[in-house]
């Protein structure tokens, strides 16, 4: 049978209700003859110790919404009770108000019970040693089991709570971290597909752009130019879609395959064929390589290669003239290198607006250096991508 909610755990109902439970056990105690535990003569009337048993069960509930308070009344209470005589009823409803005074109180507050219980215990103990013998030391135990006992297990059952409260803001803080490093992982994955689709179309694009734009630009030309630059069309395009197929596919795959490691997979030493290709769209590169070339790293090949690849499609489409490119192998580094004249080009064609910070972000993956402007009236792109290897 389901609890009702306005007795549910934490509310004010739970607590009225405990404290109507503990005065209906205080009433049947009192019934049935269970004060004064300590008569005195003449007899204390029996009626006296219903007020202070109608108190500490106020106190009761008081336990959550003011703790002091609780603990203060039912502190006045037992101690009006043990003047007149000590009824077990209040006795008992006391180590409940020591409880909750322990669980929902402040530290210090438990932390003074527990001084005071065990100080009244020994303290008992001692006087019933004094008056009695030995045998006088079993005057403690009832502050042990009235005073002790409560406030260790109201210790305990507190810390416990406060522990599980512990673990349970962490477990919360540890699902936050998880949700953000899940949306960051998201975020780079998006960022690396959007760079290599950029990569891989934009300069097929390009080309088919530009040659398109001449011929429709300058209507009347002979068979022969036109026939060149149709062909420069379906090259650029069947080389994109194959790339795009390609691509697509990786991104089909199964999960945790490296595109680097793919068909996309292009390499430094395929730059001739690169360089062919835009040299058919109408750039002429002049191209020249220092050092020992030496096989590199996948994602430092990949990006030296896309960072060639983009820089000469800029070339082809914003610059005017020949463009220089130099690949130099150092000891510890790869560095690539294009330069072209500034202005004329076909900058009136469109552009994703992405490409500078493609090239960017690559070298910045791999601790690399990047750097494009102007210089002495011609666009100039350097980066720099560590190998790995030791100078």
């Amino acid at each position: 049978m389901r609890t009702p909610a306005w007795i549910g755990s934490g509310t004010p109902g739970r607590d009225l209700a405990l404290a109507g439970a503990s005065l209906a056990g205080g009433l049947v105690l009192y019934g049935v003859g269970f004060q004064p535990q300590f008569p005195w003569q003449p007899p204390v009337p029996e009626a006296l110790f219903l007020a202070p048993l109608a108190v500490i069960c106020v106190a009761v509930g008081l336990r959550r919404a003011a703790p002091r308070t609780s603990l203060a009344l039912g502190t006045g209470a037992v101690l009006a009770d043990t003047a007149l005589g000590v009824s077990l009823g209040t006795a008992l409803i006391y180590t409940q108000v020591l409880y909750d005074a322990c669980v929902y109180g402040p530290p210090r507050l438990w932390r003074r019970l527990l001084g005071a219980s065990v100080g009244l215990s020994v303290a008992g103990a001692a006087v019933g040693a004094l008056l009695w013998g030995w045998r006088g030391v079993a005057a403690g135990v009832p502050f042990v089991l009235a005073g002790v006992l409560p406030v260790l297990t109201g210790v305990s059952v507190r810390q416990y709570r406060d522990q599980a409260a512990a673990e349970r803001a962490r477990a919360e803080q540890t699902a936050r971290l998880a949700e953000l490093d899940r949306r960051q992982a998201v975020l780079a994955e998006r960022a690396r597909m959007a760079r290599e689709l950029h990569d891989v179309v934009a300069n097929h694009l390009s080309a088919v752009a530009l040659h398109a734009t001449a011929v429709l630009s300058a209507p009347g030309l002979d068979s022969d130019r036109v026939d060149a630059a149709l062909r420069v069309i379906r090259e650029s395009s069947v080389q994109g879609m194959a790339e795009m197929r390609q691509l697509i596919g990786l991104l089909r795959g199964p999960a945790g395959e490296d595109p680097a490691e793919g068909p996309t997979r292009v390499r430094l030493d395929e730059l001739d064929r690169l360089i062919a290709r835009v040299a058919a769209a109408g750039l002429a590169v002049r191209a020249t390589v220092t050092g020992t070339p030496r096989p590199l790293p996948v994602g430092v090949d990949l990006a030296a290669y896309r960072i060639v690849q983009e820089s000469l499609t800029n070339a082809l489409r914003y610059g005017a003239g020949a463009a220089e490119l130099s690949v130099a192998y150092e000891p510890a580094e790869v560095v690539v290198t294009v330069e072209n004249p500034i202005g004329g080009g076909n900058g009136r064609l469109p552009g994703a607006g992405a490409g500078l910070i493609g090239m960017r972000e690559r070298a910045a993956l791999l601790d690399g250096r990047f750097s494009a402007g102007p210089r002495d009236g011609r666009w100039r792109v350097v980066a720099a991508l560590p190998t790995g290897a030791s100078g």
